[in-house]
């Protein structure tokens, strides 16, 4: 036997207090009842009376009750096999981990604002594959795509500042292994969720247009950061200061939402600019992505086990018809008396 939510187990071991409680206000009520008619004449007035009766009665309740808390655990038993088909689309989140992702002007810094956003994006997936492509002055794929979303999460954990070596920003380039990651053929559509501050160092990321119409890719693109941007923090170990360019400047990072909004607009995918309140891609799948057309992939033969919590329930309903025949004998008794 197995249990589809055994944390409902643990309620049962609250019954063994409570049952203590119950029984021993029980013998508490007979000793009051004892102060005032001795035992002795209890048989002459009122021969119906059974002290064995609220016994049964209370006890019946009690196993009811865990019988009904077991069914919530949804014990199973027995199993069929069943063939699983799935329905989804391949999604690719193209995110930026160069170093203009530690600006903090979305706190606590770019990018761990975006992977909490993929975070709760992810939660909205139901058999859609995902993978993840990194990606600074160079690109690679970190997670191919996949429905094991534990493994994503484990992935996406693992992403910083600088997770690619390469420094720089190269949208056109992450793009590309994008497209390529992708397989060929299938009806679906396939989109892309590109997370950056839209600052690129080299490429044209719009020269790609034409292939992904060709190749019915929709591009999502969410634009962190400020217009008016932020200094980056130093390379020290502590932040101090802020990042210098060879000339010695301060170096600024800011927003470029214009190659972004054309690659979303001309692909018929969508924009949004994230902000400390609304991240946006939540917004992007349920305005976009959950209408996106969606094919039948592969299946897989599924272990189904049987539900079996019918029987426990029926069981404490029984035993609850038993306790209120008790209480009507026992009703019964009293008025022909």
């Amino acid at each position: 036997m197995q249990f589809g939510n055994p944390e409902w187990l643990h309620v049962l071991w609250g019954l063994l207090p409570l049952a203590g409680l119950l029984f021993a206000l029980l013998r508490w009520r007979e000793r009051r009842l004892a102060q005032f008619i001795a035992p002795d004449l209890w048989p002459v007035l009122a021969p119906e009376r059974s002290r064995a009766r609220p016994r049964w009665r209370l006890a019946c309740w009690l196993l009811a009750l865990a019988l009904l808390i077991v069914a919530l655990a949804r014990p199973q038993w027995g199993f069929r096999w069943e063939d699983v088909k799935r329905r989804g689309l391949d999604l690719l989140v193209v995110l930026d981990t160069s170093r203009s992702m530690a600006a903090s002007d979305i706190k606590p810094h770019r990018l761990q604002r975006a992977k909490w956003g993929v975070r709760d994006l992810l939660g909205k997936l139901q058999g859609d594959r995902v993978g993840l492509i990194a990606f600074a002055g160079a690109s690679y794929a970190a997670c191919p795509l996949t429905i094991d979303y534990a493994a994503f999460s484990a992935m996406l954990e693992d992403v910083y500042v600088g997770f690619v070596p390469r420094g720089g920003t190269a949208i056109a380039q992450a793009l590309q292994t994008a497209i390529r990651s992708f397989e060929t053929g299938g009806v679906a559509d396939r989109a892309i969720v590109l997370v950056t501050d839209g600052e690129d160092h080299e490429g044209d990321p719009l020269a790609l247009l034409p292939e992904l119409k060709a190749k019915n890719i929709r591009v999502f693109a969410v634009g962190i950061g400020t217009p008016e941007g932020e200094l980056l923090p130093g390379e020290t170990a502590n932040n101090a200061g802020f990042f210098k360019d060879r000339q010695g400047h301060v170096v600024k990072s800011a927003l470029r939402e214009d190659v972004l909004r054309r690659l979303a607009l001309e692909t018929e995918g969508a924009y949004v600019r994230a902000t400390p309140a609304d991240f946006g891609l939540e917004r992007i799948y349920d305005q976009g992505i959950a209408r996106l057309k969606r094919a039948e992939l592969e299946g897989r033969i599924s272990k189904i086990f049987e539900e079996r919590f019918g029987w426990f329930i029926g069981a404490a309903l029984l035993l609850l018809l038993v306790e209120a025949l008790i209480d009507l004998r026992q009703r019964r008794r009293e008025v022909a008396a």
